[in-house]
């Protein structure tokens, strides 16, 4: 297999753009994506493009070829759907694209506008990755299938409302210094508490907030990378995907998410590694809960000990093993078809040293990312790693 390198990233901020396309905004992280990457768009060979509800939100379908045009490339060009892990799978098939041989440079990543829908529609749209027929129609909301997913991880395990106070409050702090943030505030873990209920017990501050924005990466072969002089160090080299059924009321249980761990044991097996050896991750906090649940698919933490780690301190900046250091989906925001591509964007900043909170892990040298879809009925994971 070849190895991957990740050549370039490229983010716009992500926040509210109601004035901007969707086009407009893949652009720009395209843009910075060569740029970081020192590659020629004429070398591309394919575009791997994650959208989810672009249909709904801009009446827009058949985005891929839109993309390629505005991200100034001529190539096959192919959207890919999976609810809010649409990016994450652009990128694994990115990945294995390059790692067959079957081509050496491939753009990928993701775009999503949410803000030009009012909350209603955005919740609509956001709602057609549950099961339509068995809990949309009942009602189910995702606020309201977060908060069934925590209710159970609580019975199970333990737990309270203030450590995932804790988690909202370690997330908005990692956010302050990053520029692509789309909250650059504090939230103490008193406000979080006393933020209004949502779907008991989540709360406004447990969770991610309604986004626009693009992610951007050009991956290359590590031979193309010798070849043409770039400054690639970090490796992608291990790539996972699981999958659950679709219900809450169809699983086993649902104070774990089994297709995320499917997803790690996948990723690590391709990469060599187990989950000790990784310095720092990123993972798909679209509620606080969800952030629990991931360090424990991840194998970060053992079941039942997720919860307390941000309030222990595990997790925060400072900690054994940091987690969502770019402020995570709570506080950086959640454009749900770039997210996936973001988190790669992230962790390559982190591993290269040039992310403005790299300098709580100088010597990381293994990151993964976590990107889920739905109830995590839909999980990727990729472990990247300094490979010079």
């Amino acid at each position: 297999m070849t190895e991957v390198r990740v050549a370039g990233v490229g983010l716009t901020r992500f926040g509210s753009h109601p004035e901007r396309t969707g086009r407009d905004l893949f652009a720009e992280a395209a843009d910075r994506a060569f740029a970081d990457a020192g590659v020629d768009r004429t070398d591309v060979e394919e575009l791997n493009y994650g959208n989810f509800m672009g249909a709904l939100a801009e009446h827009q379908g058949h985005q891929a070829p839109l993309m390629a045009e505005a991200a100034g490339v001529r190539c096959p060009a192919t959207r890919y759907e999976s609810a809010c892990a649409s990016a994450g799978v652009a990128v694994r098939e990115a990945v294995r694209t390059v790692a067959a041989g079957d081509a050496d440079v491939v753009l990928a990543g993701g775009m999503e506008r949410m803000t030009n829908l009012d909350t209603e529609g955005a919740t609509e749209g956001l709602a057609i990755a549950a099961d339509d027929l068995f809990e949309v129609r009942a009602g189910v909301t995702f606020p309201g299938a977060y908060a069934l997913m925590a209710r159970a991880y609580f019975e199970a395990h333990g737990g309270s409302r203030e450590d995932l106070a804790h988690i909202a409050a370690k997330n908005h702090e990692n956010a302050l210094p990053n520029e692509y943030a789309q909250f650059r505030s504090e939230v103490s873990v008193e406000e979080a508490l006393e933020s209004p209920p949502v779907a008991e017990p989540l709360h406004l501050y447990d969770a991610c907030p309604i986004t626009d924005g693009a992610s951007a990466l050009v991956f290359v072969s590590a031979e193309y990378a010798a070849d043409n002089d770039l400054d690639a160090p970090v490796a992608v080299t291990g790539t996972g995907q699981g999958t659950d059924r679709m219900a809450l009321a169809d699983r086993t249980e649902i104070a774990a998410t089994p297709a995320a761990a499917d997803a790690a044991t996948a990723a690590y097996d391709d990469a060599g590694i187990g989950p000790g050896d990784v310095d720092l991750a990123e993972v798909h906090d679209c509620f606080t809960i969800a952030e629990v649940l991931a360090i424990e698919s991840l194998g970060l933490a053992d079941p039942g000990e997720g919860i307390a780690a941000a309030r222990e301190g595990r997790t925060t900046a400072d900690g054994d093993l940091p987690v969502n250091l770019s402020g995570g989906l709570k506080a950086k925001g959640h454009p749900v078809g770039a997210t996936g591509g973001s988190q790669i964007a992230e962790v390559t900043r982190l591993l290269r040293g040039d992310h403005p909170n790299s300098e709580h892990v100088p010597d990381a040298e293994v990151g993964v990312a976590h990107n889920a879809g739905g109830t995590v009925a839909s999980a990727v994971v990729h472990v990247l790693e300094v490979a010079e």
